[in-house]
């Protein structure tokens, strides 16, 4: 009784104003993506020389927006289908965009379940073909949950940032579960231009359990154009941020013009770096990859555990 009573209370008083939240948020996401479109267009207008030209942030944490929809106008795209991981509530993705801008059907995964939840209860996945799944993505299982989900074969777009085993993850998908066109995977540039390497594989990585600096994960941008190679893809370059790069298919590439490590690294400038104590001490540049000094990662050209 006095439940029921306290419930009524509140969906009095809270309910219109959740309404009202909502409708906010709504009309807020109309005006980005609007936004967007006009941005899109004076983008068309201007002459291209780095991926940085054509950078444009709706949904995306950096410019990934804009660069996206580049590629997509530059490479023939027939089935308008994506998978990203690594997406936490979807609020902010590198796919956002292109579901709602381009009606493109997709995958994300996320190993929150109350991430996943919020996905699976929002309008977005009942407006549009939005797939979501919760799993904490290992090599042994990430082409079942891609296969699970009723995608495959020749697709547009994956997105890889997980903060940890990206280079591992991304050597297992084979084209025998999907082979997309674009693919977007986080690159370490504290890790430099010089070296492919990538942390060893570990099942349960986590960030920020490997090491204090916050620093420990991923690949270096050399590992995952080797990779790429081997894959069949050519590297069209990186985001201004430094942290994520660009490959299209070979076969689909056009005039798209490939791009060397020396190149299209781009360093970063997060300073994200943090002592024993968890506090942030805002380094920048070569200052902190001497943090990680001894620290074991993965040559993939050698095929050898190297120290840093």
């Amino acid at each position: 009784m006095i439940a029921a009573f306290i419930k009524r209370i509140r969906d009095f008083w809270f309910r219109p104003i959740l309404e009202q939240t909502r409708k906010l948020e709504n009309e807020a996401e109309k005006s980005r993506v609007l936004l967007g479109n006009i941005y899109l267009e004076s983008i068309k207008k201007r002459e291209v020389h780095s991926l940085a030209d054509v950078e444009m942030r709706v949904f995306s944490q950096w410019g990934e927006d804009g660069i996206i929809q580049y590629l997509i106008s530059k490479v023939p795209i027939a089935k308008k289908e994506f998978v990203e991981f690594g997406v936490e509530d979807y609020r902010e993705s590198n796919t956002r965009f292109l579901l709602i801008n381009n009606n493109w059907d997709g995958l994300v995964i996320d190993c929150s379940e109350e991430n996943v939840q919020k996905i699976a209860q929002s309008e977005l996945s009942w407006r549009y073909n939005l797939k979501s799944a919760c799993s904490f993505v290992t090599k042994d299982n990430i082409c079942d949950i891609i296969r699970n989900a009723g995608i495959s074969g020749d697709i547009g777009l994956l997105s890889v940032d997980i903060d940890g085993n990206d280079y591992w993850i991304w050597d297992v998908i084979g084209a025998d579960t999907i082979s997309p066109r674009i693919v977007i995977v986080e690159y370490n540039s504290v890790f430099g231009r010089e070296q492919a390497i990538t942390i060893p594989y570990d099942e349960k990585f986590s960030r920020s359990a490997a090491h204090f600096s916050n620093l420990y994960y991923g690949a270096s941008l050399k590992a995952l154009y080797l990779l790429a190679k081997k894959k069949g893809y050519i590297f069209v370059g990186a985001n201004s941020a430094g942290n994520n790069a660009f490959f299209v298919r070979k076969d689909v590439a056009g005039g798209l013009t490939e791009m060397d490590v020396e190149h299209g690294y781009v360093e970063s400038k997060f300073r994200e770096a943090r002592d024993k104590n968890g506090r942030l001490v805002f380094l920048s540049g070569s200052e902190r990859k001497k943090m990680l000094d001894n620290l074991e990662v993965y040559d993939v050209q050698n095929n050898a555990l190297i120290k840093l």
